[in-house]
């Protein structure tokens, strides 16, 4: 019996160390390959560096707009790096946004390895560059977060003053989410990289957006409706149709309209 418990307690052990080491590749597909820039779609930037709270040197693009409205601090999604959203960056452009994208640590040409304080702290970076480099008043600053950066946007509105924040295909937690894709095996119960939105976003007072494809293949669009039910207005829910990675694409002549009017109302 004592052997058969050495045993199970062993097999436990090196399953935990499986997931543990397998889990942020699961969460994180980093590219530092720089694909396009920009320019590639017409767009005027500036290579932005700058540093974190606990040193890790970030690379980002912010994108001017003369006569801007807004300024919308853009958190992507898990794969890839920002050379990967310039035709985001036209759309938000067009709109007379200027425009920061940044890649988290172990993206693009950011150092570091990815982990979730760590794209937390990234974020904040990104928005004490805009308030403190740039002079941008908090008022006018946009968080928008696509998928994984949602959960990093939601993070931030919790703790800093903006103008709005929108989610973008958002997910309530990675807990929630592992448990949906593993049904039978319980890894759930060993996911240490959380990304709980759920347990904040009522703690966020300004005005949100969440958008969400109702045909969402990777995250279905329970979360967004979750997350939508337990926010505090004023809060605003856009569906759209379409796969996690196209639907913006499909819908970016309407979604963008409806982004556009939805910031007007409280960004004067």
């Amino acid at each position: 019996m004592l052997k058969t418990v050495s045993s199970l307690a062993a097999i436990i052990f090196l399953f935990f160390l499986y997931i543990r080491f397998f889990e942020k590749r699961t969460i994180f597909y980093p590219s530092k390959i720089i694909e396009f820039n920009p320019s590639s779609v017409g767009l005027e930037y500036e290579d932005v560096f700058f540093k974190t709270q606990d040193g890790i040197e970030l690379h980002g693009w912010f994108i001017p707009k003369a006569d801007s409205y807004a300024t919308v601090l853009y958190c992507h999604g898990n794969a890839g790096n920002v050379s990967h959203r310039v035709e985001i960056a036209k759309m938000f452009n067009e709109k007379k946004m200027n425009f920061f994208i940044f890649d988290y640590r172990g993206f693009g040409k950011s150092k570091g390895s990815p982990n979730e304080v760590g794209t937390y702290l990234d974020g904040l970076a990104a928005y004490n560059y805009l308030v403190e480099t740039r002079a941008i008043l908090p008022e006018r600053i946009v968080l928008y977060g696509k998928s994984l950066g949602a959960a990093i946007a939601i993070d931030l509105a919790t703790k800093l003053k903006a103008a709005a924040l929108i989610s973008e295909s958002g997910f309530t937690s990675t807990t929630d989410f592992a448990q949906e894709v593993y049904k039978i095996l319980p890894l759930w119960l060993f996911v240490s990289q959380k990304y709980d939105s759920l347990v904040k976003i009522d703690k966020i007072n300004i005005p949100k957006l969440i958008i969400h494809s109702q045909n969402d293949e990777i995250v279905p669009f329970s979360h967004a409706k979750k997350l939508y039910d337990k926010a505090k207005e004023p809060k605003e829910l856009y569906v759209m149709k379409g796969g996690h990675n196209d639907a913006f694409y499909i819908y970016n002549d309407e979604c963008m309209q409806r982004i556009d009017n939805f910031l007007r109302r409280y960004i004067r």
